[in-house]
């Protein structure tokens, strides 16, 4: 008995599939169904029900789950206290929204890499609703996004909140500072896409002013900020985003009397037994940003 065969078992009994853990574990479905074969050989036991489509635990499977837990939790925690940083290994996929990888990404990877060099990185770079879904899914491992993940199986940290400050082309002519409402639903406006929170607050802020609006939406960040470089539109954006573009003059900041909620992010993960390196990595994300707040 080892802790791959344990993590393989334990994995199967929660996606319910001998493929969607093999997905996981990067492993062919051969090698899983070898090593739970070989694991109900020294067991003596059947570990879980074939006869259908999905894999069920027997009653068997089920008591050895309880104690799969705990060793793979006793699993993690010597590797976290005892093991060299640099024999801790794996893949780990990582769902990040595009604002997070304007900003944060860069330097979070250059840490993962000084300080656990034999993880390997796999990025997942989408907005945040389809980022929930993967993460439950299992499609990537920790998911930084915005909003909760409400799952037993997952836990939500505040990561970061970015101000968003109005932005427009400096060819632009503007009605005068601060706008007004009503001035700011005459003029389009681009944002992200539909069903995030910075569309539904910019739509709830200039919705009850006016009556025909242009709202355009994108998922793509360096959309946005073209689309408002050329003078299409107005956006409220992170400045952490668009600081070239006001350094060099291509956007200038306007005001608008009424402010827009702060883009709150959080890293959401699994907590797993035996996911000791996703824990590892989450812990370093928030370890970066709390280091470079003080």
């Amino acid at each position: 008995m080892n802790i791959r065969s344990l993590e393989t078992f334990y994995w199967i009994a929660k996606l319910g599939s001998f493929r969607a853990t093999g997905d996981k574990l990067y492993a062919s479905q051969p090698t899983i169904s070898a090593r739970i074969s070989g694991l109900e050989d020294e067991l003596g036991v059947e570990l879980f029900d074939r006869s259908g489509r999905s894999a069920v635990l027997t009653a068997k499977g089920r008591e050895l789950l309880i104690y799969a837990e705990k060793i793979l939790e006793l699993h993690r925690e010597l590797l976290e206290k005892v093991a060299d940083p640099e024999s801790i290994h794996g893949t780990i996929r990582l769902g990040v929204a595009e604002t997070i990888a304007y900003t944060w990404l860069p330097k979070l990877i250059e840490r993962i890499n000084e300080t656990y060099p034999a993880i390997n990185l796999e990025l997942d770079v989408d907005i945040s609703i389809n980022l929930a879904e993967k993460l439950i899914k299992r499609e990537v491992d920790i998911a930084f996004l915005i909003g909760d993940v409400r799952h037993e199986d997952f836990v939500t940290k505040p990561f970061y909140s970015y101000s968003l400050t109005w932005v427009a082309s400096s060819k632009m002519t503007l009605p005068e500072d601060p706008l007004s409402l009503s001035s700011l639903a005459r003029i389009p406006i681009i944002t992200y896409p539909r069903m995030s929170e910075p569309h539904a607050h910019i739509r709830s802020l200039v919705h009850p002013v006016g009556r025909s609006i242009q709202i355009h939406s994108s998922s793509s960040l360096s959309t946005i900020i073209r689309m408002t470089v050329d003078g299409i539109g107005v956006s409220a954006l992170p400045r952490e985003i668009v600081t070239s573009e006001l350094a060099s003059g291509k956007l200038r900041e306007f005001r608008v009397e009424a402010t827009l909620p702060d883009l709150v992010f959080n890293v959401a993960y699994m907590t797993a037994p035996g996911a000791h390196v996703v824990r590892a990595v989450a812990d370093l994300s928030l370890a970066l940003v709390a280091s470079e707040k003080d």
